[in-house]
């Protein structure tokens, strides 16, 4: 059930140490914002000097209140926070919101005084949130501990930054959204992330859970809880460009990045994740729609989008903005062609887009025939309306729209709004609108019945992909899978070597190549009378045996296997050298599959276009390890080589099924082996006939 955080929320009293009347102290601010609901449970002030604050008798310190305090906020300088949460414990609080900075972030030091805090703090069976954190804010329950005011809403805000809280507010007031609470997470060193997801997750008010983290602390365990919360969780992060291992020495690990990890484990968790505030406020007020309007928590309903417009240059606009957003902009088919013709003129196109071409003008009400037509067409998943809609009422209503003298359109555009309501009501699909007049009556109509409406051709494309799940499952992935489990972990690998890592994937049905490994001419010669050639030779324990010289291949017999050994052992000199069988390479596609152990995500898997063009073409994917073979089966349609898989220019498909069975296999090993720091197979040769891999390595951490 996770930990309870009754006290954190919703206290039967609360304190503020270090309550000031100087405005240029966070005390102040503190103080001003919880005397809001003194009503609602008792709200004591502290004060070392005692006297009044804010013009009520403050306590010189919290034993002098003479009673239990339940949530204690402590906002004093350094070098007192520590007697100050002694003191908290010691009057019974249950919860400890520390807003003192100068710990885990100021170094080494701090974080010795932070982790001594927080062992006190749990031994007594508390919570802290913070320190260096600034406040909390819930609602429901009227708790106000943060210098800023929240607007009420259904949204959970869990940010480590408080300006961009604030800025969150701004943009979203417009849009309607208010918050349920507000968390300042700070240094998280007792209360996480995690905790606080698992917890807004089981709070009735919060629709939608919005998260700026900088430190995940345990990423895997927030991806988890994320996918697990049964609400939408939308996250801004950054530095998400840094390389996670610059120092890797394998090609996954070269290439994979920290935006590359974050992303796949918010696919895999199905979290919404955003760029930038505005993008994180559109998608908030996607998810936010109004009771009656028809969302999803990013799993949901298909891509096919019908885009409805009344002028040519916004629908293709539109339909590119879609498009880009993981949704599908298809022809619409005959016979809903034809049930458009019955609604529409001549002049009016409907094979998708499809344009009113100037029909609005004469008749505002086609604005609602149209998007009854769409939403009752099978075909259709969403709706995307884009253009002039809203101008007409905004002319009559002094907004700078539409032609002079529109007051019989404005109000024939105003019923039409009210039409596309009973209609969505009737035929729910998503429906998103973007207009030029948004704040418009008519628009207004749209938006107070839990339509999102907004200025941006590109806002509205991003809001519908969030309401299908398009941008969650990955732009058109289908359904997500479940969050991938960690296998039980299994012994350590002891022989990191190439042969060791080859028995340790065959164990687990890896299929590879017979294979010997010899030191000498004469176990060269044995090894080949173990089996037929052709012949592969390779130079064992270089970091890179194909750009060393350290692979000869289609050696037809033991003569020629003998040759290339005395010519690659005199110029590299390996200790080591593996015999194998050639592989047919006929009507095969290389493929690479490697995992690489993130230290907050655990292990990623990467798979795509293998051999030695990896790092040149990256056309590669991501996904937390271990990756099912129905999952591993979509990465690989996702690449932009897939049409290869299904053969071109007369060549056969190939065996796609085997390949994602070889890498459920593959990542299975590597999420079971935490001490593997880098495992990689490359190439995993596809052929029509199943796959086979042909080369692998590991790296310990």
């Amino acid at each position: 059930m996770g930990r309870d955080l009754t006290a954190l929320f919703d206290p039967r009293s609360v304190a503020v140490v270090g309550a000031s009347d100087d405005p240029a102290k966070y005390g102040h601010a503190v103080a001003s914002q919880a005397l809001r609901a003194d009503g609602r449970r008792p709200v004591h002030l502290v004060n070392r000097r005692g006297g009044t604050v804010l013009g009520r008798p403050a306590a010189p310190s919290l034993a002098a209140i003479g009673e239990p305090v339940e949530l204690v906020v402590v906002s004093v300088p350094g070098n007192g926070f520590e007697a100050a949460v002694d003191d908290a414990l010691a009057c019974g609080a249950k919860a400890i919101v520390g807003i003192t900075a100068g710990f885990a972030e100021a170094g080494p030091a701090g974080l010795a005084r932070q982790r001594a805090v927080v062992a006190r703090v749990r031994e007594a069976g508390a919570v802290l949130v913070g320190p260096n954190c600034l406040g909390i804010a819930d609602n429901t329950t009227e708790l106000y501990l943060a210098s800023d005011r929240f607007a009420p809403g259904g949204v959970a805000l869990l940010s480590q930054s408080g300006n961009l809280a604030l800025e969150l507010q701004l943009r979203g007031a417009p849009h309607g959204l208010g918050f349920s609470r507000f968390v300042s997470l700070g240094n998280q060193a007792d209360v996480t992330l995690v905790d606080l997801v698992e917890d807004c997750a089981r709070h009735e008010a919060t629709t939608s859970i919005a998260v700026y983290a900088e430190d995940f602390g345990d990423g895997r365990a927030f991806a988890r809880a994320a996918a697990a919360a049964g609400k939408p969780v939308v996250l801004l992060t950054a530095g998400r460009g840094t390389a996670s291992a610059r120092s890797a020495q394998s090609h996954t690990g070269a290439l994979t990045t920290s935006a590359d990890v974050v992303a796949a484990a918010c696919r895999d968790a199905g979290v919404e994740l955003v760029r930038t505030p505005r993008e994180m406020t559109v998608v908030l007020a996607a998810l936010s729609a109004r009771p009656g309007h028809p969302r999803t928590k990013g799993r949901a309903s298909g891509a096919r989008t019908a885009v409805f417009t009344d002028g040519g240059g916004h629908g293709a606009i539109a339909a590119d903005a879609a498009e880009d957003a993981g949704l599908g902009v298809p022809e619409l088919g005959a016979a809903t062609q034809a049930r458009l013709r019955t609604v529409l003129w001549q002049q009016s196109a409907v094979g998708n887009p499809v344009d009113l071409a100037g029909m609005g003008e004469q008749q505002p009400l086609s604005y609602a025939d149209t998007v009854a037509e769409l939403l009752a067409a099978e075909e259709v998943d969403a709706v995307l309306m884009t253009g002039y809609f809203g101008g007409y009422a905004a002319s009559d209503g002094g907004l700078g729209g539409g032609p002079a003298g529109g007051s019989v359109l404005a109000e024939g555009e105003t019923l039409a709004a009210e039409k596309i309501v009973t209609h969505l009501a009737a035929a729910p699909k998503p429906l998103v609108v973007q207009s030029m007049y948004p704040r418009s009556p008519s628009c207004r109509v749209l938006a107070e019945a839990g339509v999102p409406v907004f200025a941006a051709t590109e806002d509205a494309a991003r809001a519908l992909a969030a309401m299908t799940g398009r941008a969650a499952a990955g732009g058109g992935a289908g359904e997500l899978p479940e969050f991938p489990a960690l296998p039980t972990p299994a012994a350590p690998l002891r022989d990191a070597g190439y042969h060791g890592v080859r028995a340790l994937l065959t164990a687990a049905g890896v299929p590879f190549p017979a294979a010997r490994e010899i030191t000498d001419e004469a176990g060269l010669v044995t090894a080949a009378g173990e089996f037929e050639g052709p012949y592969v030779l390779k130079a064992l324990h270089l970091l890179h045996k194909s750009d060393a010289g350290g692979v000869a291949l289609r050696l037809a017999d033991r003569e020629a296997l003998l040759v290339a050994y005395r010519e690659m052992h005199a110029r590299l000199g390996a200790p080591a050298y593996s015999v194998e069988a050639m592989a047919d390479l006929s009507d095969g596609i290389e493929l690479i599959v490697g995992v690489n152990h993130d230290p907050r995500f655990g292990p990623v898997a990467m798979v795509g276009l293998g051999g030695v063009l990896t790092e040149t073409l990256r056309d590669v994917a991501f996904a937390l390890a271990p990756v099912p073979a129905g999952r591993a089966e979509a990465l690989l349609r996702g690449l932009r080589t897939a049409a290869l898989l299904d053969g071109v220019r007369g060549r056969p498909a190939v065996d796609v099924a085997a390949a994602a069975a070889a890498i459920e296999r593959i990542t299975t090993v590597a999420a079971a082996h935490p001490e593997i720091a880098e495992l990689e197979v490359n190439p995993l040769l596809v052929r029509p006939d199943g796959a086979l891999a042909l080369d692998a390595r590991a790296v310990l951490g």
